[in-house]
């Protein structure tokens, strides 16, 4: 890997509040070819330290050693967290995007108010992805790439999986899981 180019890629990630598009890094290099071999050489570069160079959200983006986050939560201050109906309905509109308001009341048992809706838009993290062809024509929610940033999360197919969730550690069913035949959760 030449050492200019390293340079410079660390210095567009660096300097990207969001994740940066191995396409960004092409357009950035004289030899457009060599993006995705910079990226992993840096990546490997950073693997164990104090940041690590991570692919999420379709981009790559500096970010905290998993180790060592839990050591900073005393000291950094930590964004608001959203309330858990926010946090069921995101996980409902994640696993069965694009879902309406009523798709997400179903799977929670539960109404979804619009002030839940209106903090996961101001967080941006879901957004509107049409109407759906039904009486009413209700709007049709889904994740954006915010929310794939915030999870650490290259792609919506890295959520864990339904049957991930429902095992315990002996690979039996949780004792209150619901079914792997239940609704709630979508076959991932």
């Amino acid at each position: 890997m030449e050492d200019a180019a390293a340079r410079l890629v660390e210095a567009l990630v660096f300097a990207s509040a969001e994740p940066v598009s191995t396409a960004t890094v092409s357009r950035l290099l004289p030899r457009p070819a060599q993006a995705e071999a910079v990226l992993r050489a840096l990546q490997s570069r950073y693997a164990g330290r104090g940041v690590e160079l991570v692919e999420v959200a379709g981009g790559w983006q500096f970010r905290t050693a998993p180790d060592l986050a839990p050591r900073l939560t005393q000291v950094v201050p930590q964004p608001r967290r959203l309330p858990r109906a926010a946090m069921e309905a995101l996980a409902v509109i994640a696993y069965h995007q694009p879902a309406t308001r009523a798709d997400v009341e179903a799977v929670r048992g539960a109404s979804l108010g619009q002030a839940t809706i209106d903090a996961l838009l101001e967080s941006g993290l879901i957004e509107p992805k049409g109407r759906k062809e039904a009486p009413g024509h209700p709007t049709l929610w889904g994740t954006t790439a915010a929310f794939l940033t915030q999870f650490g999360l290259r792609g919506i197919d890295d959520l864990p999986r339904r049957e991930d969730m429902l095992r315990d550690e002996g690979g039996l069913p949780a004792p209150d899981a619901p079914s792997l035949d239940s609704p709630l959760l979508d076959a991932r």
